[in-house]
């Protein structure tokens, strides 16, 4: 009777995780060539550290960011520094360093580049053409 009653428990626990969905994880870690040649495509988060030799792009970024080209189309949450671009579609929480550093959304913290553009900023903007949309002091 006991063997009956935990193999209904099995069967309905199988049943059961059958139809959760599956959570995603993000990926710790990635590295790309440029878009699409990479570790992982640009349709996923990346939390840990992400290394762009020429050109990457992903979803959001929570970690360290170093490349030629770093391109996220949502958010970033942490430090990004590239010889060429930051790119965040979305928010900036933490520092990005480059040539050129835009930020989509709020940016919380530091760019530090030769040309920084926000659409609003809660912190520094230190270059020599500092762009912000809305807010700050001299916004565009």
């Amino acid at each position: 009777m006991r063997t009956l009653r935990y193999a209904f428990y099995a069967l309905i626990l199988g049943l059961s995780v059958h139809f959760v969905p599956e959570a995603r994880a993000d990926q710790p870690i990635n590295l790309a060539l440029v878009t699409p040649v990479a570790i992982f495509g640009e349709g996923e988060s990346i939390t840990g550290f992400r290394f762009n030799l020429l050109y990457g792009r992903n979803t959001n970024l929570t970690g360290l960011d170093l490349g030629l080209v770093n391109h996220l189309t949502g958010s970033v949450t942490g430090i990004q520094w590239a010889l060429g671009a930051n790119i965040v579609g979305k928010n900036m929480l933490g520092w990005q360093a480059a040539a050129l550093n835009i930020a989509g959304g709020e940016v919380t913290g530091l760019q530090l580049g030769i040309v920084n553009i926000a659409h609003q900023i809660r912190g520094l903007q230190i270059g020599l053409v500092n762009i912000i949309e809305s807010g700050g002091w001299l916004p565009v």
